[in-house]
């Protein structure tokens, strides 16, 4: 492992798998300089990076790799209990480097191309009308949780449609993909959340053989076929597309609605069309990250960063921390803790990665974001949470960055379109 730089004091900072301060703990990740060293659960050694320019550099960098089997020495010496193993065992385009990273990306890019992403908005816009009509059937004096009801399954219905994902199988995916995030699960539960999605991918891989149609899944198992990829490889690309297609919008969604409720100045702008649906979503990615911190990369030689005068060693291991990014005061000034939709950087933020590794469903995750703000806040002009902001319980993980729920009041329905 590599000897500490000159920016980089004081002894390891154990990251809290449950997430329950993730902008505390990014805050204090600040303090110790662009990149400082953690121990993530199981006490496992990394880097924290939470300086934009260092993470912009880095996730650029020839040096830097996502492949723990060719670049990360303690790969080896993991024991098969290790609760976050799923991460880098996985073997797709989130764990590929170099030459293999474009192999494996380029299927998924394909596959939420603009073109094909902005052909599903009337689909979208049915899905995000079609579950409002839903909450408006209710009793609107009833509490209701928005996360469960609306954030969660608008995302996911969405990239179902993407993949050509059978009704039949919606339930189980919604079931399982949440579990996939929880970093304080028991290695048996992680154990257990592994193999029930996997066998949820087989199954949809099987019917996509039987029965092949024009849909993103039937094309990923041609591609298979033709020898392009092998069934790891298939199965894989499925733990990311459904898992990184869903998580990143749903929360999202659940922070948008969280921080608009709570500033009814910021609620207003949106409303009024003073401030644009697109600038909400914006400024949420960078006020609230949806994923806090994605692991993992490594090291694949020697890196020493110029600006900052971080070295990292040849073998270590990063994780990008994209909450303390955003809220970073060197880019969005002394206020960058608050939520304000009017902000004229909101946009320039790293909440989808950047360069190579630059999130492949970041125009589907906007689009679904932007229409079911203005849908629900439309529908709902009463909307209140239900409970004080300090009660909405943060999600067990240190990766994705939503609540546990989102109870409201829906008040003052008005007819659907």
């Amino acid at each position: 492992m590599s000897t500490t730089s000159p920016s980089v004091t004081g002894c390891p900072l154990r990251i809290d798998p449950a997430g329950s301060d993730i902008h505390g703990e990014a805050a204090a990740l600040r303090r110790r300089g662009p990149a400082t060293r953690v121990l993530l659960p199981g006490d496992v050694p990394a880097w924290s990076v939470t300086d934009p320019g260092l993470i912009r550099r880095l996730l650029t960098h020839s040096g830097i790799s996502k492949d723990p089997a060719r670049h990360w020495p303690a790969y080896g010496d993991l024991p098969e209990t290790w609760p976050l193993r799923m991460w880098v065992d996985v073997r797709n385009a989130l764990t590929a480097y170099g030459s293999e990273h474009r192999r494996l990306r380029r299927p998924l890019a394909a596959a939420f191309s603009t073109r094909r992403v902005r052909a599903l908005v009337p689909q979208i816009e049915e899905i995000t009308h079609r579950l409002l009509d839903d909450l408006a059937a209710g009793d609107t004096g009833d509490v209701v949780d928005l996360r469960a009801r609306f954030a969660w399954p608008l995302p996911l219905l969405g990239v179902n449609r993407v993949l050509g994902v059978p009704d039949a199988l919606h339930n189980g995916f919604r079931d399982t993909v949440g579990r996939l995030f929880d970093t304080a699960a028991t290695p048996e539960e992680a154990l257990a959340t592994r193999d029930r999605l996997y066998e949820l991918i087989r199954e949809l891989v099987d019917r996509k053989r039987a029965e092949p149609a024009d849909d993103v899944t039937s094309a990923l198992v041609e591609a298979q076929e033709r020898g392009e990829l092998s069934v790891q490889e298939l199965e894989d690309s499925f733990v990311l597309l459904i898992g990184a297609g869903h998580e990143t919008t749903v929360n999202l969604l659940d922070q948008a609605i969280t921080s608009l409720l709570a500033d009814p100045g910021q609620l207003a702008l949106a409303r009024s069309g003073e401030v644009a649906w697109s600038r909400v979503v914006e400024e949420t990615l960078r006020h609230q990250a949806p994923v806090a911190t994605i692991i993992m990369r490594f090291a694949a030689d020697r890196v020493v960063d110029e600006p900052t005068g971080v070295t990292f060693e040849q073998g270590d291991a990063l994780v990008i921390n994209f909450a303390a990014a955003g809220r970073d005061p060197g880019q969005h000034g002394p206020d960058a803790d608050t939520f304000d939709a009017a902000r004229a950087g909101a946009h320039d933020h790293l909440s989808f990665g950047h360069g190579n590794h630059l999130c492949v469903g970041a125009e589907l995750a906007r689009i679904e974001g932007r229409i079911a703000l203005e849908a629900l806040f439309t529908r709902f002009p009463g909307i209140q949470v239900a409970v004080p902001p300090d009660q909405l319980r943060p999600l067990p993980s240190f990766i994705s960055n939503g609540h546990q729920a989102l109870p409201v009041l829906l008040r003052g329905a008005r007819h659907s379109r």
